[in-house]
């Protein structure tokens, strides 16, 4: 088996095995407004659950030369954010907002997705998404040295929003949900079989 010392390989080596290795990985859409009042957008797959008492889940946002998105910027100025879950009917819509735009620009708009007013936050989510999170910023944990590299948003649910096809005696049906999962490189995967291991006692 072959061994790899991180300290010995480059920032984009060390990207390349994670995100190559850690597979699949769900996508996050998140949805920020920013002081001037506009929507913006982006995918996430550094996401996942943290806690279900209180309902927590976490994004990581990736700096650029130690600069923090506007994602990050402005989940940390309005204290909320929308998370969505990407899903085959979306995906190329959500896709078209990782294109790099000005702040003042609403990736929302330019994807043609449609704002929906959220119920506790003053942040919208989108219409097109059949699951959303209404989130407050829990906390931020900025992390990988100075500058940090990267901003971690830890998000408390205040609101789930689904659709009534997904949802059945408190559980959601996977497969009527679509997920779209992010592998390396320009590569996604869908659900794909699914198989049961009951848990030993």
């Amino acid at each position: 088996m072959l061994s790899l010392m991180p300290e010995q390989m480059t920032e984009r080596d060390n990207y390349k095995f994670l995100i190559g290795s850690i597979i699949p990985r769900p996508v996050a859409f998140v949805t920020t407004l920013s002081e001037t009042g506009t929507l913006n957008a982006a995918p996430f797959s550094y996401f996942n659950v943290v806690t279900a008492n209180p309902p927590l889940i976490s994004v990581s946002v990736q700096r650029v030369n130690g600069v923090p998105k506007d994602t990050a910027r402005n989940a940390m100025a309005q204290k909320a954010f929308v998370v969505h879950v990407c899903d085959e009917t979306n995906v190329e819509a959500i896709n078209q907002t990782s294109a790099t735009l000005p702040a003042s620009e609403s990736e929302v708009e330019f994807a043609h997705l449609t704002p929906v007013d959220s119920l506790k936050i003053p942040v919208p989510g989108v219409m097109e998404a059949k699951i959303r999170m209404e989130c407050t910023l829990e906390t931020v944990v900025q992390l990988g040295g100075t500058p940090p590299s990267c901003d971690l948003l830890i998000g408390r649910v205040v609101a789930y929003h689904i659709d009534d096809a997904l949802y059945n005696n408190g559980r959601i049906d996977p497969v009527k949900l679509q997920p779209i999962a992010r592998l390396a490189g320009n590569d996604y995967a869908r659900l794909g079989d699914i198989f049961t291991l009951a848990r030993p006692k």
